[in-house]
């Protein structure tokens, strides 16, 4: 029996576009919540949202209950750490701030078992393997492997062909931390950062890998749509709750008000 079958990264292969959100809240009761939306793929938050590797292997659990692929974003990309998250079964994984494609190839090796990578052969005590159930994982881990690496800054753009000639699965573009580091911080949306991100976009999709992104803007994420991006996220639990429930909170205020200036005498 061989290592279960990864749709998501299958899907990105064929060129089909995945929708997804953010999961941020570092809750799995919120994380199943969120899998009952039918986005084609959720993300865990391991960078900036207070996840250790224990909440996002819950996180994933519920979601690979649902019809979402689970993708998990680590705080960064260390070998050990990434042989932590693939032995826990996650098999879509996204790496922060790659830079270069020295940074990139090492990456490929942390994900992929010997004479081919690095990563440490402990299947047996792994939930990867279904805790050796799984007797052919070794010998087929490595094709249903997803690696999505972040490019978010001036670096990672210059190192782009260097990068995308390394065998990662796709590369998102990261258009806030980017945004920073052009001088335009909180301003995602300028003209020279917008830019930058489609430029990026279209020679990832040139060079034949997944392009992936992270926008609200509804405008945006037509142009990258129509550019050939296939993991595109366009929300985020986290802001999509606040959202609501700040707006709740103003209407039941507003209530109250209405009520007061009614009783209130002329």
């Amino acid at each position: 029996m061989p290592a279960p079958k990864n749709t998501f990264k299958a899907a990105l292969a064929a060129g089909q576009p995945q929708v997804g959100c953010w999961v941020g809240m570092a809750d799995a009761y919120a994380a199943e919540i969120a899998a009952t939306a039918r986005f084609g793929w959720l993300l865990v938050d391991g960078e900036h949202a207070p996840n250790d590797l224990r909440s996002v292997l819950e996180q994933v659990r519920v979601i690979e209950g649902s019809g979402s692929a689970p993708v998990a974003r680590l705080p960064v990309g260390e070998t050990w750490m990434i042989k932590q998250y693939l032995d826990a079964g996650v098999q879509n994984i996204l790496v922060p701030m790659v830079e270069s494609g020295a940074q990139a190839r090492d990456l490929v090796r942390a994900v992929r078992y010997p004479p081919h990578g690095v990563r440490g052969v402990g299947s047996a005590l792994a939930r990867a393997s279904r805790f050796g159930a799984i007797p052919d994982y070794l010998a087929t881990a490595d094709d249903q492997i997803c690696l999505l690496v972040q490019v978010e800054n001036r670096a990672g753009l210059e190192a782009l062909d260097d990068i995308l000639a390394t065998d990662v699965d796709g590369v998102f573009v990261g258009p806030s931390d980017l945004a920073a580091d052009m001088g335009h911080i909180g301003n995602a949306g300028h003209p020279e950062v917008v830019e930058a991100v489609l430029d990026a976009i279209t020679r990832i999709v040139a060079a034949g890998k997944a392009a992936g992104i992270l926008t609200l803007d509804p405008e945006m994420q037509r142009k990258c749509l129509d550019l050939g991006v296939t993991f595109l996220a366009t929300n985020i639990d986290v802001t999509l709750f606040a959202k609501a429930v700040r707006d709740a909170a103003d209407a039941s205020l507003r209530l109250v008000s209405d009520r007061v200036a009614e009783c209130s005498p002329v």
